[in-house]
């Protein structure tokens, strides 16, 4: 079932002040979708059932993922209606597309998807629907690539968890939208600047916090290999358990490998994150004598009710949790 985006993230302010990031925060917890029960039956309900989207004349858009459709629709305000595939909590790597998100897609009028090998299933998917126009928002980004284990040398697709980054996601969003529906391309375009702001904002802030950790303690240890672009884009080093979710987690030798990273460089704190198990990542620090910093967000966002129900609340609450997690840590030694 499509997750729709109501107008709460639509350029309003992040409900966490920009100043106040190095404060406490509590540790998040994903939020698992309950399965379909009739997928068949859901799929010709709703081709049979004419959409509110229709009702209100908007055209509909249709997003890989919870925080691409939440950028989208900053963008798109109250002038299109966007939706997401995959739900909140969903793992996205490995989805398998249900005969409802089908039937959605092709009655869709355009679709969102992130790319650079990310949503594995989403080629496949897109061959099950005729004449919908698609946009890869990654378009423009330098790719990191894979450097070791069964990816290599392929991109890393989390390009999005830099703010410098999501700046070309928006772009490429707004552009999209402008040829999508031109009569609204000045609302559009006025959305998108507003949006930008923001990312430049916490950009900024993420950089002077990050400023305040020792060069030689400024390593980001996570699960999953998610925070490459952040890294590069702010003078850290990774290290990770695996570079996309996969399978195979939490191996002895994927849990081994770390824990003598941590120990050679010393790393004061190491987080893991919110779509997959974390006492892999716990058992490194117990070994180590590292701190987890706790879990932060990528590939979902959280409920209403949690965290990051918005894109930049997933961008400000990571900042908060690395910066917090490393500047404890150093404090500690």
């Amino acid at each position: 079932m499509a997750t729709s985006f109501s107008p709460r993230g639509v350029l309003v302010a992040s409900s966490l002040a920009l100043g106040m990031w190095l404060t406490g925060c509590a540790t998040p917890e994903a939020t698992s979708p309950t399965a379909p029960q009739d997928e068949t039956a859901a799929a010709e309900s709703a081709a049979d059932t004419p959409s509110e989207t229709e009702a209100k004349g908007q055209k509909k858009v249709l997003t890989t993922f919870t925080v691409l459709a939440d950028m989208a629709q900053n963008v798109a305000g109250d002038k299109l209606d966007v939706q997401s595939i995959t739900r909140i909590g969903a793992e996205i790597h490995g989805y398998e597309p249900t005969p409802s998100d089908i039937v959605k897609a092709q009655d869709a009028d355009l679709l969102l998807y992130n790319g650079m090998n990310l949503e594995r299933w989403f080629e496949q998917f897109l061959g099950s629907v005729e004449d919908v126009p698609s946009v890869l928002l990654t378009e423009g980004i330098e790719p990191i690539p894979i450097a070791a284990g069964p990816y290599t040398d392929k991109p890393n697709p989390h390009a999005w968890m830099s703010p410098r980054n999501a700046l070309v996601y928006v772009e490429n969003i707004r552009k999209a939208f402008v040829e999508l529906d031109p009569d609204n391309a000045d609302y559009y375009n006025a959305n998108a600047a507003a949006y930008s702001e923001k990312l430049r904002a916490i950009d900024t802030q993420l950089s002077a916090d990050l400023a305040q950790v020792p060069d030689d303690q400024r390593y980001l240890v996570s699960c999953e290999g998610a925070f490459s672009y952040l890294a590069q884009d702010y003078g850290m080093k990774e290290i990770y358990m695996w570079p996309i979710n996969a399978e195979q987690q939490f191996t002895p030798k994927q849990v081994q490998t770390v824990i003598e990273q941590v120990e050679t460089n010393d790393v004061p704190t190491i987080f893991c994150e919110s779509t997959v198990s974390d006492e892999g990542q716990k058992q490194v620090a117990e070994t180590t004598g590292a701190r987890f910093g706790g879990n932060l967000y990528v590939d979902s966002l959280s409920t209403e009710e949690g965290p990051v129900p918005t894109f930049l609340d997933l961008l400000e609450y990571d900042a908060r949790v690395i910066a917090n997690g490393l500047l404890a840590g150093s404090n500690a030694q």
